[in-house]
């Protein structure tokens, strides 16, 4: 599996494409905005857009969500329906961080832990991970050993945990029971920032690594 890290929006976020080398076919993981600049990096690199996918749905990472679908066709998958609440307070959210006013939309999948989804010929395996928002999900290519973590964890950092519904034991725990297993060699994506290993985070993240017991 390929992929291309957009940061967008004033907030930077980790805009991916993750796309199959047969097919060409490519998903947008967490279109949160500038729309345009991610079409035209689809349509330069010749690939065909087949779905988007969202890890939760707060407004950076979900915000440009509606406009894609619209603009495309294409179907939503995820987040976890956990994250309901977020989708249905979008137009809030965009008031709340100063961004652009957003239509509402309805995943046509709702994700839950333990599914699979494909791109072209690739598959990815879903982990349901709370703690930052109650319906993240992340995605792992087994294949590829690659994971796109959106804001369960970060280089040297892990997500907030102070918004509605957050929790900081609950994101411990997705971290250390639901990827740190997936294996040390794993490279991550994640929402904001550098992409890291598992392995690395492990090793030294101040908030989950080993030597914090």
């Amino acid at each position: 599996m390929k992929y291309s890290i957009i940061p967008v929006t004033p907030f930077q976020q980790n805009c991916t494409l993750l796309w199959c080398e047969q097919s060409k076919k490519v998903a947008v993981v967490d279109p949160g905005g500038d729309i345009e600049k991610v079409l035209e990096k689809i349509a330069d690199l010749g690939l065909t857009l087949e779905k988007i996918l969202l890890t939760h749905a707060h407004i950076d990472h979900a915000g440009g969500t509606a406009e894609l679908a619209k603009q495309t066709g294409v179907p939503i998958e995820g987040p976890h329906i956990g994250d309901k609440f977020w989708i249905d307070a979008l137009s809030q959210q965009s008031q709340m961080f100063g961004f652009p006013q957003v239509e509402m939309f309805t995943p046509d999948r709702w994700l839950e832990d333990g599914d699979s989804l494909t791109v072209g010929e690739e598959t990815l395996q879903v982990l349901h991970c709370p703690g930052h928002t109650p319906g993240h999900v992340v995605f792992y290519s087994i294949e590829s050993q690659l994971a796109q973590v959106g804001d369960v964890l970060f280089q040297g950092s892990i997500g907030r945990t102070d918004f509605p519904q957050g929790d900081h034991d609950t994101l411990i725990g997705s971290i250390r029971e639901k990827l740190f297993p997936l294996g040390d060699e794993v490279a991550f994506i994640p929402g904001h920032g550098p992409m890291s290993t598992l392995g690395h985070e492990r090793q030294t993240n101040p908030f989950v690594s080993d030597s914090r017991g």
